[in-house]
């Protein structure tokens, strides 16, 4: 995650210590980054949705071999002793399990950050109510365009409006409710006017994701953004996040899942913000770029670990046969060392590229899908030749 108001605009938000290392304002010490990772854990496959973009390739089913509540309650403890900062719980829709209260209020009870991602279209009061009482106090819920656009890629109608009151109904509880949104050709046009909605319904955060080829996403390659449309769609980004700041509604903004965004988030405010210039510059090398196997992992509804929670085709274990902590933290898993001190394996460009301490080579799971190779050119790079030459960067 690139966070751009904390770049941009100097504006401190809840998950700044994970991104930067900046526990304290005050700090004259920042802590390390990705000492430990982010879980993403998939609770369920099932879902009520059929959206076009799932990772998990989820459908209206049940699927046999999810863990019992008694299972997830071992890997909660194990989560909790290892230390991880955030237990992100997802799916699927994780909605659909019948226990997610009870395993948000156990997370909670052993002083994780439990967090949830969800289309919201079953955030009902009353869930909402039982789900802050069980200690969530964050979701991220997914709009992907505007109610006509959304009703569409998420093949259902009436998705906007349910996930819409899902959001209202989560607020109403005291939640710090995320909307998220991914780009497409079929949806970029409706990122404004997402902007517009965030700050009508007085929601505190977007986040705009790239697309990654996974599940029923490695369907929509073709429909990815090309390089010039990517790079019009972050810099409105970058200049709507000033513009909220201005207009004093503050939205907090990051981007999600392409680590070329820094880069060219610096690039941009060199011309636009060049106060932020240094700051900026600092925290990109703090960052480090794409973490995966290292800095967030992924446990999905069969308990298989994965570098991170697009990449089920590479498995690191299973917590059923063995903890998390033990498979996260073993050194001779030759996979997992690899991804961790991968700039020799990276393709020549990255190489060569000036920003490569800052993006550590983008998102290898869309790297893989395009190439057949795990350490291949993501395609979703938009830094030109002359950009990646750039005798300046961090």
């Amino acid at each position: 995650m690139l966070s751009v108001t904390r770049l941009l605009c100097d504006m401190r938000t809840p998950g700044d210590d994970l991104r930067y290392g900046e526990k304290k304002v005050d700090n004259p010490n920042p802590a390390p980054v990705h000492q430990r990772p982010i879980v993403v854990w998939n609770v369920t496959r099932s879902c009520n949705l059929h959206c076009a973009h799932c990772y998990a390739s989820s459908h209206d089913e049940v699927y046999p071999g999810e863990l019992t509540t008694e299972q997830a309650h071992v890997v909660i403890d194990d989560l909790a002793d290892y230390g991880i900062p955030v237990l992100l719980f997802s799916g699927g829709e994780p909605l659909r399990r019948h226990d997610l209260p009870e395993l948000v209020r156990h997370a909670a009870d052993r002083g994780l950050r439990p967090t949830l991602s969800s289309n919201g279209t079953l955030m009902t009061p009353e869930m909402a109510r039982v789900l802050a009482d069980a200690g969530m106090v964050r979701a991220g819920i997914s709009l992907d365009g505007l109610e006509k656009t959304n009703d569409k890629f998420r093949g259902s109608k009436g998705a906007f409006n349910a996930a819409l009151e899902g959001i209202r109904n989560a607020t109403d509880v005291g939640m710090r409710v995320s909307l998220r949104f991914t780009m497409t050709k079929q949806n970029v046009d409706d990122l404004p006017g997402l902007f517009d909605l965030a700050e009508e319904e007085a929601i505190p955060r977007v986040c705009v994701y790239h697309l990654a080829y996974a599940g029923r996403g490695e369907k929509l390659l073709s429909f990815d953004l090309d390089s010039e449309r990517r790079r019009e769609a972050v810099e409105f980004v970058f200049r709507r996040t000033l513009q909220s700041q201005k207009s004093g509604h503050n939205l907090e903004v990051l981007t999600v899942d392409n680590h070329s965004d820094g880069p060219a988030l610096l690039m941009w405010s060199r011309d636009n913000a060049p106060d932020r210039v240094p700051d900026i510059e600092r925290l990109l090398k703090r960052n480090g770029g794409n973490s995966a196997g290292k800095g967030i992992a992924s446990i999905d509804n069969l308990g298989n670990v994965h570098p991170d929670q697009f990449w089920w085709s590479r498995n690191l274990g299973n917590v059923l046969e063995q903890p998390f902590s033990k498979i996260w933290s073993d050194e001779n898993n030759e996979f997992l060392q690899q991804l961790r001190d991968r700039k020799q394996f990276l393709p020549q460009r990255c190489k060569n590229c000036a920003w490569l301490s800052s993006c550590n080579g983008n998102l290898r799971v869309r790297g893989e899908s395009a190439t057949g190779a795990p350490f291949g050119m993501d395609p979703a790079c938009y830094l030109t030749d002359a950009e990646i030459a750039d005798t300046v960067a961090v």
